[in-house]
């Protein structure tokens, strides 16, 4: 795949891999120079694909408003009030 180097020497990696390898804007990359004109780009802390997001686990649940409000009405305090000298 051919990409083109900016004017600011910033090179794009097409959609195609960043949607394949799950790469995040920002995210940090080590590249290596091979030999004149040759280039390995490797990426620093990519996240582990077997192990998914907290968020995405949340919404991909299938039963959704599980959660009730508890009771609050009757709430105690087991401390003490605390008094203030005027």
């Amino acid at each position: 795949m051919t990409t083109i180097i900016t004017a600011d020497g910033l090179i794009e990696i097409p959609e195609v891999f960043r949607k394949t390898d799950a790469l995040k804007p920002g995210q940090r990359c080590d590249i290596e120079r091979v030999a004149c004109g040759e280039y390995r780009l490797r990426m620093v802390n990519v996240p582990d694909a077997t192990v998914p997001d907290l968020v995405d686990v949340l919404l991909a649940c299938p039963v959704k408003d599980w959660w009730v409000e508890p009771d609050r009405s009757e709430r105690t305090s087991l401390k003490p009030p605390i008094l203030f000298d005027e």
